[in-house]
C-alpha cells in the first residue's frame, strides 16, 4: 500500500510513519514524504521512507502541480496530510474539484474553525467546556478587560499555531506588555483563565457521519521544556494512556456542537485538548485537526489510529464499524525523546527506580 506523508519533517507526521511500520500488523505500508524544508530530518530516513520529495508551501501557486507529480508518477494510493496549512488547503480544493488520491480529512469549515482558537472558544462558550478568555491584537493599550475577567494568573498564547506558540503564565501587566514585544510573529493573542492541573487530550476518529474510536491520555512533561519560559514545546516526553470516559462524553458534547454551528460533516481525525481546573473539572483549550506528536504511542499500546485510518481509506471489509473506546492497561506510561521509539511502561515501576 503506497501512502504519501506529508510535513516529515515535523515529528507528528514521523510518529505517523512508526505508527504503521512498526505497530500495525494491516498491511506492508511502503510511504513517501513531503516537506518545505531541504534540511527536515524526515527527507533523508530511508527506513521509513521510500522516497521523499522537497515541495513547495501550500499555498504557492506550484504546490498542486508538485504533489500530483509525485502522486502520478509512483503510483501513491492514499495519503495523510498532517501540517495545519496542508490540511487547510486540501479541504478547501477537496470541496471544489477532485483531488489526486484519497484522503481522510475534514470539512474546510471546521478546519477554518478549529485552527482559530479565539473562534473555536467563543462559539463552545455557551456550554461551559472552556476557560473563561479574552481574545486581543498585539496593538492593544487598555489591558483593563483582559484583567478585569481573568483575575489573579492567567495563561497567553496565540490564536493559532502548535507547540505552545507565544505561550506563557502572566502574573501582571509588565510581564505582559514584554511578553507581546518579544513574540513579534504573533499578531493575535487570546488570554484565558490559569488552570494548574492535568494536561489531558482526546483522540476522536470520525468517519462517513459517525464516531468510530477513542482514546485518552495525559501530558505530564514535554522534550525540550526548558527552551520555552511556559515550559511547554508541543512534544511530550512523558505522559499517561487513560481510559476515561467522562472526558471522551465531554469532547463528544464539544464536538458535536462545533459540526452543528459549521454545518460540517462528522469526517476526520481530531485531537481535543482539555486543562483540568483547581478541582479537577476539565476544559477545553484548542481541538487540532489532525494527529499529535504522540500518536506512536498509543499504537505502542494498542491504540493504532494510524492504521485505524488507512483501513477505513483502503475500505477493508474486516473493519468493525461498531464504535470503540480503546481501553489501556492500568498504570501504563510512556516516555518520549527525539531521536528514540517511545518506550511503555508501568508508573509503578517507573517510580520504584527513583
Amino acid at each position: 500500500m503506497k501512502v504519501l506523508i506529508t510535513g516529515v519533517g515535523g515529528p507528528t507526521p514521523r510518529s505517523f510513519s512508526i505508527a504503521l511500520k512498526k505497530y500495525s500488523f494491516y498491511k506492508r505500508f511502503e510511504l513517501f514524504g513531503t516537506d518545505i524544508n531541504p534540511l527536515a530530518i524526515g527527507l533523508y530516513q530511508p527506513e521509513l521512507f521510500s522516497k521523499t520529495f522537497i515541495v513547495p508551501p501550500a499555498t504557492h501557486p506550484d504546490y498542486w502541480q508538485a504533489i500530483e507529480k509525485i502522486i502520478s508518477d509512483n503510483g501513491i494510493d492514499y495519503a495523510v496530510i498532517l501540517p495545519e496549512l496542508e490540511v487547510m488547503e486540501w479541504s478547501k480544493k477537496g470541496e471544489v474539484s477532485t483531488l489526486p488520491c484519497k484522503v481522510l480529512l475534514p470539512a474546510s469549515s471546521m478546519a477554518d474553525l478549529l485552527v482559530d482558537k479565539s473562534k473555536m472558544t467563543e462559539i463552545l462558550k455557551d456550554l461551559g467546556v472552556v476557560p473563561p478568555s479574552v481574545s486581543f491584537n498585539r496593538e492593544i493599550q487598555d489591558f483593563s478587560e483582559i484583567f478585569n475577567v481573568l483575575s489573579g494568573n492567567f495563561w497567553v498564547r496565540s490564536t493559532s499555531g502548535t507547540s505552545g506558540l507565544g505561550s506563557l503564565k502572566v502574573e501582571d501587566e509588565y510581564s505582559l506588555r514584554n511578553w507581546i514585544q518579544i513574540n513579534p510573529n504573533v499578531t493575535e493573542f487570546i488570554a484565558s483563565k490559569f488552570l494548574p492541573g492535568r494536561n489531558l487530550a482526546c483522540k476522536m476518529l470520525y468517519y462517513n457521519g459517525k464516531l468510530l474510536r477513542t482514546a485518552c491520555a495525559e501530558r505530564v512533561n514535554y522534550i525540550m521544556a526548558k527552551v520555552a519560559p511556559s515550559g511547554i514545546t508541543g512534544n511530550t516526553s512523558f505522559g499517561r494512556l487513560l481510559n476515561e470516559p467522562k472526558l471522551v462524553d465531554l469532547s463528544i458534547k464539544a464536538m458535536d456542537h462545533l459540526f452543528d454551528y459549521t454545518g460540517a460533516a462528522k469526517h476526520g481525525f481530531f485531537t481535543v485538548d482539555f486543562k483540568e481546573d483547581e478541582d479537577g473539572t476539565p476544559y477545553i483549550t484548542e481541538v487540532n485537526v489532525r494527529h499529535v506528536a504522540f500518536t506512536q504511542c498509543f499504537a505502542a499500546g494498542g491504540a493504532n489510529f494510524a492504521s485505524d485510518t488507512l483501513r477505513l481509506l483502503s475500505n477493508d471489509p474486516d473493519f468493525d464499524f461498531n464504535y470503540r473506546m480503546y481501553e489501556f492497561e492500568k498504570d501504563l506510561i510512556f516516555l518520549r525523546d527525539v531521536d528514540n521509539l517511545p518506550i511503555l511502561m508501568k508508573e509503578s515501576e517507573l517510580m520504584s527506580k527513583l
